[in-house]
């Protein structure tokens, strides 16, 4: 069965949904021997008995990385693909958009060479300078967002094109300034609600409070999770790592959202 697009928690209307995944878990869960547990499939309500059963499951099993489940008794897109399994959340792993495409190949070049600050906690060195520079900066600023702008403007110039990214090293002005130059942009509840409104080349924002953030470059999609490559982290998951990375982000970890570039000119 596919993901519905939204999470299902307790009061889900669609009793549709609600029997499929009672059906599941008694199934998963071996719960048919066990009547304290065990859900009845052909009622259609999401309630308490319903909520406990799922935390259950989420409590003894892990995201496709390895990763404890959160253990919240809703079914968002990752533990909807753990019960049905990884197709049946959306997938997407190839960007549509020409721009998109060639910044995800740009970046990857990046991530292979490696990139690393020089010195280690500087945000300086070699390449670390040229992204700043790319947005007027000098070396010693953050600059996740840089380097995503940096990828930008090598993918458009070598598709002589224009660059609409908004030319910039502050992930928070980025979000502020990306609708003006023709940008879509998503919510964290919503891609979180139905990751299939995620695209490979979507960048994405991170607010850390008092003006700082963090951002990166959306690579491919699974369910509720992202695989990324971003610069300015490391596997601290920090917005002040020493390189160019790629990681596995939840869609939980988003807390500002998601801005698309695809099919501006």
């Amino acid at each position: 069965m596919l993901f519905p697009g939204h999470t299902i928690k307790a009061g889900e209307p669609d009793a549709t949904i609600v029997k499929a995944l009672k059906a599941q878990l008694n199934l998963v869960l071996s719960l048919a021997n066990d009547p304290s547990l065990r859900l009845d499939e052909s009622e259609g309500s999401f309630g308490a008995k319903m909520r406990q059963v799922v935390k259950l499951f989420q409590a003894r099993h892990v995201d496709p990385e390895g990763r404890p489940l959160k253990q919240d008794g809703e079914v968002g897109a990752i533990t909807w693909s753990v019960l049905f399994g990884q197709q049946s959340v959306p997938q997407a792993a190839t960007a549509l958009d020409p721009l998109m495409a060639e910044v995800i190949k740009v970046a990857r070049v990046e991530l292979g060479r490696p990139v690393r600050e020089q010195p280690t906690n500087s945000n300086r060195g070699p390449d670390v300078e040229k992204y700043l520079a790319s947005v007027g900066l000098d070396g010693g600023f953050s600059w996740c967002c840089a380097f995503t702008y940096w990828c930008f403007q090598q993918a458009a110039t070598q598709l002589h094109r224009r660059n609409p990214m908004v030319k910039t090293g502050g992930c928070l002005k980025h979000w502020q300034d990306a609708p003006a130059r023709g940008a879509k942009l998503i919510s964290a509840a919503a891609a979180q609600a139905d990751p299939g409104l995620l695209r490979p080349g979507m960048l994405f924002i991170m607010d850390h409070g008092k003006g700082l953030g963090h951002t990166g470059l959306i690579v491919s999609v699974s369910g509720g999770l992202l695989n990324t490559i971003e610069g300015n982290t490391d596997a601290s998951r920090t917005r002040e790592g020493g390189g160019v990375y790629a990681l596995v982000r939840k869609l939980s970890e988003i807390n500002k959202g998601y801005i698309d570039y695809a099919g501006v000119p």
